[in-house]
């Protein structure tokens, strides 16, 4: 079914300049920032899917703005989160993979806001390792360890270990009001890592996942929500199911794993199980915004509406593996509303990731950058003023041994908006290069096709630059 390829790539889009900046109030802009766990770009009515439900998505859709092309520079979970908090490349922050590595001492906008005199809560999955204890930055710590459950959470609350009654984000949603409620006359950040739309099970501290006990397995929805979507048809991309021919580094498969094809792709009932959990996300978000409207502080919140990456419905014969450079897992949704910043209804086709939200939000609330953030404020966006924006970006991902399942491909890719090169750190003879233009699905890898030679030089430079400028500080004294 082709109905993702027109939500996806043939969307026409313009930037529209945002109100003038006078309209910006003295005061600084509380902010509420949510972050939802695998969700892709088009997994909503707003960006054109023609089965989800999303009305409270696609009322910040209408009130603010949508970006067409955000991306994740690394698809994979905890290196992801950890860069929407420092607005650095993995490389630089050294979350490389979701093995337990230290998050506390990470330079986060978060720390800097609380400087400036915020209030700052951060309730859900911060999923940087099973640690569930208080980071820096915080005033208020609401926090499940590893994954969390989808029922009766367990929770580290300010340091104190419970465990809630009801479904997962249900309870979330109740602290971030309460949060809102209290903050009075102070701004605020409250930072919501929704446990959906992952799959019910926990993390064990070897990095394997296994079902929750005593829990039902798989996308668990809000019992509200099961069965919404019972016998619908779910939209796949015109690459779903189709086995590579062309993506060696793909192709390679060990022991008892079957060749890539329908057999390894995503279900319909699990694609319907993810929407129906998505349907409490929304819940959420309706919440969230009466709560604002109810303490009169609506009009000055920074909302940001987002996801760590993005997650496979058999394109390529791939199911929930994200780690790859391919569209479905980088693409991410971001909405933004700010009624004094950001014209209602506004879409934007500037290539934006995840390392430019960190210092958007410093920008926004008047506080200066971090020195080492790699991500650029989005603000000229808003305004308009933007000018000549990126028109490339580094992706990367690092091999790590916690899922014995994947195999070994690290990689460095660069994005542009016409093609992309992928390069595969560990492997010899296994690049992939796309012309998107003429390939939007990536089914083509022109990699040793005389056609692509002049793409590939091209791409291979404009990597290295990108590498280059994308290398952590050296500490200082350390010689170049």
């Amino acid at each position: 079914m082709a109905a993702f390829a027109a939500v996806s790539l043939s969307a026409a889009s313009c930037s529209a300049p945002g109100p003038q900046d006078a309209r910006a109030p003295s005061r600084p802009p509380n902010i509420v920032f949510i972050l939802v766990d695998d969700m892709r770009w088009d997994e909503m009515h707003a960006a054109g899917h023609p089965v989800i439900e999303t009305p409270n998505m696609d009322r910040l859709a209408r009130e603010g703005l949508r970006f067409l092309k955000a991306f994740a520079t690394t698809p994979l979970c905890s290196p992801s989160r950890a860069s929407l908090l420092t607005g650095q490349y993995a490389r630089t922050h050294g979350i490389i993979d979701n093995t337990a590595r230290s998050s506390h001492d990470l330079p986060t906008f978060p720390r800097e806001l609380q400087r400036a005199g915020y209030a700052t809560g951060f309730f859900g999955k911060w999923h940087m390792g099973n640690d569930d204890s208080p980071r820096p930055g915080f005033t208020r710590w609401v926090a499940m360890p590893g994954q969390g459950e989808a029922i009766d959470p367990h929770l580290n609350v300010d340091g104190k270990r419970l465990q809630a009654k009801g479904y997962v984000t249900d309870v979330l949603t109740d602290y971030v009001e309460q949060f809102i409620i209290q903050a009075g006359d102070k701004p605020f950040l409250a930072y919501l890592a929704h446990k959906a739309i992952h799959p019910n099970v926990v993390q064990q501290d070897d990095g394997r996942l296994v079902p929750v006990p005593g829990q039902p397995g798989g996308f668990v929805a809000a019992e509200r929500h099961r069965g919404r979507y019972a016998g619908r048809t779910m939209p796949r991309r015109p690459n779903a199911f189709k086995p590579p021919v062309d993506k060696p580094a793909l192709m390679r498969r060990i022991g008892t794993l079957p060749p890539l094809g329908r057999e390894t792709a995503t279900t319909d009932d699990e694609m319907r199980g993810r929407a129906e959990m998505l349907l409490g996300v929304d819940d959420s978000l309706g919440r969230i915004l009466a709560a604002l409207e109810k303490a009169g502080a609506l009009d000055n919140t920074v909302i940001v509406f987002t996801s760590d990456h993005g997650y496979f419905y058999g394109e390529h014969g791939l199911n929930e593996e994200r780690r790859l450079a391919y569209e479905e897992t980088i693409r991410i949704p971001l909405l933004v509303r700010y009624p004094p910043r950001v014209t209602a209804g506004a879409v934007a086709s500037e290539m934006v990731l995840t390392i430019d939200l960190a210092p958007t939000l410093l920008d926004l609330a008047g506080v200066a950058p971090l020195a080492g953030m790699q991500g650029r404020s989005l603000a000229p966006i808003f305004n308009g003023t933007a000018g000549a924006w990126r028109d490339s970006f580094l992706v990367e991902y690092y091999s790590d041994t916690v899922f014995p399942r994947i195999l070994k491909m690290g990689y460095s890719a660069v994005r542009t908006t016409k093609a992309k090169y992928i390069e595969y750190r560990e492997l010899s003879g296994m690049n992939e290069l796309y012309d998107l233009e003429s390939d939007p699905y990536e089914e083509h890898n022109l990699i040793a096709s005389p056609a692509g030679a002049s793409l590939l030089t091209t791409m291979q430079s404009e990597l290295e630059r990108l590498t280059r400028a994308s290398a952590p500080p050296r500490p200082p004294g350390q010689s170049h």
